[in-house]
């Protein structure tokens, strides 16, 4: 058994602290703490199905399921109407799967190599993938200050932009969804090769089916507990920690979502796996933009006070179009060394400062 299960116990914890009245910063704590927990357990489970199942399975297991305790976390900040830190989320998503992730992965794996190599024509769709997604986060930002609305300020409080960015950005979501599936298509059908270059050794599955899909059922249900008590408590936590709720949703939220995926793309650096690493770390990030930001946007018709508008501040903005561009700058060439790593992890800790103090 892995240690990370051991804190699941956080997941009681969190719920007893809660009815007695503990502090929002012990709640938060303890609550992502639980979520780390139950992430991990999903994300074993979800690899545990897929190699039961054929590649192309597996695949459509993977790229649905990984971001399943973000979207947990997400929907229920959505239903406290917290829309800022949802959209700050899945900033620090993007730029923390492309930056923090592979600039650790690229920094670990080849700290004992010169260099290490990947499938260029993968990277550069993936990163393709990475720059639609962008594209279409910032235009409904665009088409504000077109119309001389400006941009939003960082604000704690849910900011109302209208029904017809509210329409724009139900139709963006719908051409990022469709776009999505298009390339599912693409890598999991028609280009899988290029995808899946390589294969882990003893592939056999240490769990039964029926452990596998009880596991992954509980896991959500721990995440979904936990979020809930984590969601709770961030409007306080930020207020009695002096941080700002769109830092704690860059920074905070977003990695505990997908610390397990994290570990993963890491530790296939560590053994060569470049490819597999990239995947997972570029392709997290285009799966955020392509696929959770447009479900978000859906399921805010039904959830919460209002409809959640696709239009992000000027912090996010650059955040998120300096992210795409080192990113391309990096991995256009199908190699990587430690110090590409140095340089992705230098911008993110810079993004870090400057969201510290906005």
């Amino acid at each position: 058994m892995r240690r990370i299960y051991y804190l699941g116990v956080s997941v009681p914890l969190a719920l007893a602290l809660d009815l007695a009245g503990a502090s929002a910063p012990v709640l938060f704590f303890t609550s992502a703490l639980g979520v780390l927990a139950a992430a991990a357990l999903m994300s074993d489970a979800t690899e545990q199905l897929a190699e039961r199942s054929g590649p192309g399975v597996a695949g459509l297991l993977n790229v649905t399921l990984g971001n399943t305790p973000e979207l947990i976390i997400a929907v229920f900040a959505l239903a406290d109407g917290l829309q800022e830190v949802v959209k700050a989320s899945l900033v620090g998503s993007v730029i923390g799967n492309s930056l923090l992730v592979l600039g650790v992965a690229m920094l670990a794996g080849g700290w004992r190599r010169e260099r290490q190599s990947f499938s260029r024509t993968a990277a550069q769709t993936q990163t393709g993938m990475l720059v639609v997604s962008v594209c279409a986060l910032v235009l409904p930002a665009v088409f504000r200050l077109v119309h001389g609305g400006g941009l939003p300020a960082v604000s704690r409080q849910r900011v109302s932009f209208g029904s017809d960015l509210e329409q724009l950005s139900l139709g963006v979501a719908i051409i990022l969804i469709a776009t999505y599936l298009a390339g599912l298509f693409f890598s999991l059908r028609t280009h899988r090769d290029l995808f899946n270059p390589e294969h882990e050794d003893g592939g056999a599955p240490g769990w039964s089916l029926r452990r596998s899909a009880v596991a992954l059922l509980g896991a959500a249900g721990l995440v979904a507990v936990a979020s809930n008590t984590l969601v709770g408590s961030i409007e306080q936590a930020s207020r009695d920690v002096g941080l700002s709720q769109f830092f704690i949703g860059v920074f905070v939220v977003a990695i505990v979502g997908n610390a397990s995926e994290h570990y993963v793309a890491v530790v296939a650096a560590t053994k060569d796996k470049m490819d597999l690493a990239v995947n997972i770390a570029v392709g997290s990030s285009a799966q955020i933009g392509l696929f959770l930001a447009p479900v978000l946007v859906l399921l805010s018709f039904v959830l919460g006070p209002a409809p959640m508008a696709l239009v992000f501040n000027g912090y996010e903005i650059a955040a998120l179009l300096l992210t795409a561009l080192i990113t391309i700058a990096l991995s256009s060439d199908g190699e990587s060394t430690w110090f590409e790593g140095v340089q992705l992890l230098a911008v993110y800790v810079l993004l870090g400062l400057v969201f510290y103090f906005a």
